[in-house]
């Protein structure tokens, strides 16, 4: 089966949990309960819930035994998504320098059918050059460190050639643009790629202005992703002042940010205009 045409195994994890739950609750069963009738931590409980741990079949039967549930067809359905959920992705080799969030972030990135992404300060790590990325980066990083982490960065980039890879779009705040990160020729180069990336049917780039003032996007940068099974809920990451991601995934916190990416668009410079603006840009750093 080609890359993309089943669900990554971080969207089998959230469906998986979502049944779970929702088993437990039909019990009348606390997270307690649970745990304390299997002589499990608490912990292990709501890790399993929380989707953030995969699950044995062992284990994962004698929740559902718990649970009262004993159609063979259910329970088989239900320990083939677990075994899908344990599958990883070539993320997961990077556990010791990426944060767990990013590595959830990346690997909803591959499964994702749609990404909008606001960023006010910084080119985003989709479109970034190794230029750029070795820029941004601690002066005081380890080169192999500052090496293994741009490599990694370039790797996840290979979802803007995936022949099935999503729908991207781009928004970003003119500091960006006018922000010299790596100087002149660097930042130069970095703007040619946002143009070249530009081209591509499946990315779309855009430029909020300065002149368009106080704007949603104020509140700093935010990733939306949504996903080809209309069951299977939007998720959005946050960075707060720290560089600390943050998942948010209930549809009435999501929502907000759909439609604060909908506002910036209609006071972007739009894809063309953005497209042009950027060639100004890069030709004035000559």
């Amino acid at each position: 089966m080609a890359e993309g045409t089943s669900p990554s195994p971080i969207v089998q994890r959230r469906r998986l949990r979502a049944e779970l739950r929702a088993a437990r609750q039909k019990a009348k069963l606390t997270q307690d309960q649970v745990a304390s009738a299997l002589d499990w931590s608490l912990s292990k409980v709501i890790r399993i819930e929380a989707g953030s741990v995969g699950i044995s079949t062992t284990d994962l039967k004698a929740l559902l035994g718990m649970y009262g549930i004993d159609d063979q067809e259910h329970i088989d359905k239900l320990v083939a998504l677990g075994k899908a959920a344990r599958e990883r992705g070539w993320w997961s080799n990077h556990r010791d320098v990426l944060s767990t969030e990013l590595l959830q972030l990346i690997e909803y990135e591959s499964a994702a059918a749609i990404t909008r992404n606001f960023e006010p300060l910084l080119v985003p790590g989709l479109l970034q050059t190794e230029e750029y990325a070795r820029a941004i980066l601690p002066d005081h990083a380890p080169t192999d460190s500052v090496e293994g982490l741009v490599k990694i960065r370039m790797k996840r980039q290979e979802l803007l050639d995936r022949p099935d890879g999503p729908l991207l779009f781009f928004i970003l705040d003119e500091a960006v643009i006018r922000r010299l990160v790596g100087g002149k020729d660097a930042m130069r180069h970095q703007l040619v790629r946002l143009i070249e990336l530009g081209r591509r049917p499946n990315v779309t780039i855009e430029v909020v202005p300065f002149s368009a003032g106080a704007h949603p996007g104020l509140r700093g940068p935010f990733v939306v992703l949504e996903f080809p099974d209309p069951e299977d809920d939007d998720v959005l990451y946050l960075e707060n002042s720290a560089g600390d991601m943050i998942r948010r995934e209930e549809p009435d916190q999501v929502l907000p940010y759909r439609e604060a990416f909908e506002q910036l668009r209609e006071i972007s410079l739009g894809p063309e205009g953005s497209a042009a603006y950027l060639r100004e840009v890069a030709d004035g750093m000559r």
